[in-house]
């Protein structure tokens, strides 16, 4: 079974205003359907980072409408991200909706029924609401908010949630590697910190944070292979002083990773084998 690493928890008490906004927009729009709202992602990893998203997971007692999703969205535009509506810039929000019975008992690939991130906001501008779908993404947010164990409203998660199998949790981070490369030069950063973590998870049944990830990567790594990925991991951590990139934390629109995109690919490529080879042999 995997573990959670460091042991770290983030809680409420991090960001109060900001959070005690989400919860209050969840109830707003969920109301009595709303069986838990918990932590997982960087905050429960002991790895929230400037730049680090406030990860939400949202369990309802039933499948959600459109006009309930609509609701989400509306709020949520206003307290997430540089462009929030009420009183940006603020850390950014990823929030995710499950009908508790799409979840337990678990099946895979499991019904997501809402999903909110930054980068859909322009969409979301636009009148876009978000459809319910199957998420295989939903195994290690579900693991990691287990594991956590970080309620900000309702029973500790283990009375809502089952546990994923561990091999449900390796097929699902694998099959998201296609969709993370699609996203290479768009989310650069954090398409190198995901692949890194998704070998770390992979070799050692460990879900750590992405630095820790990274860092663990980082030691395995050919030396040609090094450079991309240690940029990546120190503008994660907010240390952008002394490197090429001029943004600073939070800041990842000012990234520009053009002149390093042959050696990216280089290092990508390198790491897809390497999740490849453990995915093929189990292990």
């Amino acid at each position: 079974m995997p573990t959670i690493g460091p042991p770290t928890i983030r809680t409420v008490t991090d960001h109060p205003p900001q959070t005690g906004k989400v919860l209050h927009l969840v109830h707003e729009a969920l109301g009595a359907e709303v069986v838990g709202v918990y932590l997982h992602g960087s905050a429960v990893l002991g790895g929230l980072r400037p730049s680090s998203d406030l990860d939400v997971l949202v369990v309802a007692r039933r499948r959600t409408t459109g006009q309930e999703r609509r609701a989400l969205v509306h709020g949520l535009l206003g307290v997430s991200g540089d462009r929030a509506r009420n009183g940006g810039p603020v850390r950014p929000v990823e929030l995710t909706v499950v009908a508790q019975g799409d979840v337990r008992p678990w099946r895979y690939p499991p019904r997501c029924e809402f999903l909110y991130g930054e980068w859909l906001r322009d969409e979301f501008e636009r009148g876009g609401t978000p459809a319910p779908a199957l998420m295989p993404d939903l195994a290690p947010l579900i693991t990691m908010a287990l594991l956590g164990n970080a309620p900000l409203y309702g029973p500790p998660p283990a009375e809502v949630l089952d546990p994923v199998p561990h091999e449900d949790l390796r097929r699902a981070i694998v099959a998201g590697v296609p969709d993370l490369l699609a996203d290479l030069e768009s989310d650069t950063r954090n398409v190198l910190l995901t692949l890194a973590r998704i070998w770390t998870t992979l070799a050692t049944g460990v879900i750590t944070s992405k630095d820790a990830a990274a860092a663990w990567v980082l030691g395995r790594l050919p030396d040609r292979h090094r450079s991309v990925l240690a940029e990546a991991r120190s503008l994660y951590l907010g240390d952008a002083a002394n490197l090429a990139h001029p943004s600073g934390p939070g800041d990842l629109g000012n990234e520009s990773w053009d002149g390093s995109m042959p050696e990216v690919r280089e290092h990508v490529d390198h790491v897809v084998r390497a999740i490849d080879q453990l995915a093929a042999r189990g292990g």
